[in-house]
């Protein structure tokens, strides 16, 4: 066989095995797509299904071409089917093998047996990588920026890399190639190309961990966040609440001088303002506090739409820059939330006091 031993690929399985920390059958089924690859290079075409078994012990090798049992008359595709005539007593639909014992390859064979071999342990000495981490999703941990490019980072996090896609990342952070910085795993992505590590510094879920390491009190049950709308870089709103009457949920959540939500913008950066606010499970209640620092007149609510009424000078506060106040509210509350100006209380009229003045005087005289 040129440039392809059989029988040392067969002792290689082990050594391959543990060198690269993967199972045996693994490195095996590498080996078989390999050799049936290169057969397929020599003997058949790319449409043909090839599988190949190789035998450990002998270091003997066998394909199998299957074909699919179609009727006679029609016109076929060799590489796939044959016809009902030729099928050996084969139904309709059923499907033909046919085994050929591998003697020799080819020098061009040979050699995409080898590239078989070695894109194909990669990939899977990547997957069995990234399936140590199945069990780390949703949760942060720290890595290394080892690449900057337009539209992803690249972090590097000792064992494999992931990527932190644009939508990801914090609006207006600086990344340097070499900075350690927390990540949050939100998955791991599969395609045609193979596995991806998807990281994140931008979605709630970073920031609802950033303050579990802050707040001791939510892992004891004290208090609890119940939602968090985010825009990564610029604003965040936390809407939390306590189990325990007397305490002081927004004030636990922000610790004594700011600390803990000091600590947690030290994390993410200054730019980004945190609003904390106590949830509510009455939600004309709820949607007032969301909408802070806006100060707000009346809530009427139909569905899941509500109608929010605010003076002239709260107006644009309720709205924010951009609407970005109305828009995080909304997606905390979960209400489609529309500002609406309140009608100023009217003044009464200078002749209805002057009436009145004078009823009062001619009451006195009657006396």
């Amino acid at each position: 066989m040129e440039n392809l031993d059989l029988k040392q690929m067969s002792a290689m399985v082990k050594v391959i095995s543990e060198e690269k920390n993967l199972p045996e059958e693994i490195v095996l089924d590498v080996i078989q797509m390999a050799i049936a690859a290169a057969w397929r290079k020599d003997n058949g075409d790319k449409e043909m299904n090839v599988r190949a078994v190789l035998n450990l012990n002998s270091g003997e090798a066998e394909v199998f071409v299957e074909r699919t049992v179609i009727e006679d008359g029609l016109a076929y595709n060799p590489s796939t089917e044959i016809p009902e005539s030729e099928a050996g007593g084969k139904k309709v639909g059923e499907v033909v093998e046919e085994r050929h014992k591998v003697e020799t390859f080819g020098r061009v064979a040979a050699q995409t047996a080898k590239q078989v071999v070695v894109q194909r342990l990669r990939e899977a000495e990547r997957d069995a990588v990234l399936a140590m981490f199945e069990d780390k999703i949703g949760t942060v941990m720290t890595g290394m920026v080892s690449r900057v490019e337009r539209n992803v980072v690249r972090i590097d996090l000792g064992r494999a890399t992931g990527i932190m896609p644009r939508s990801e990342q914090i609006d207006g952070e600086y990344y340097s190639v070499g900075s350690r910085i927390k990540v949050y795993l939100k998955g791991i992505e599969r395609d045609d190309r193979g596995a991806q590590l998807i990281l994140s510094r931008g979605c709630a879920e970073f920031i609802e961990y950033l303050f579990r390491q802050e707040v001791p009190e939510i892992e004891n049950g004290t208090v609890e966040i119940r939602a968090i709308a985010r825009e990564a870089g610029r604003r965040t709103k936390i809407a939390v609440m306590s189990t325990i009457p007397g305490v002081d949920p927004v004030g636990t959540f922000v610790g004594g001088r700011g600390v803990r939500v000091q600590a947690v913008m030290n994390e993410i950066g200054d730019r980004e303002k945190i609003d904390i606010i106590t949830w509510s499970d009455n939600a004309s209640e709820y949607i007032r506090e969301a909408l802070s620092p806006a100060e707000v007149v009346k809530v009427e609510i139909k569905d899941k739409t509500a109608k929010v009424y605010v003076t002239e000078d709260q107006q644009s506060i309720a709205i924010g820059r951009q609407g970005q106040n109305v828009r995080l509210a909304s997606k905390l509350t979960g209400y489609e939330l529309d500002i609406e100006l309140a009608k100023a209380p009217e003044k009464k009229k200078k002749t209805n006091v002057e009436d009145s003045l004078l009823s009062a005087i001619e009451e006195t005289d009657e006396e």
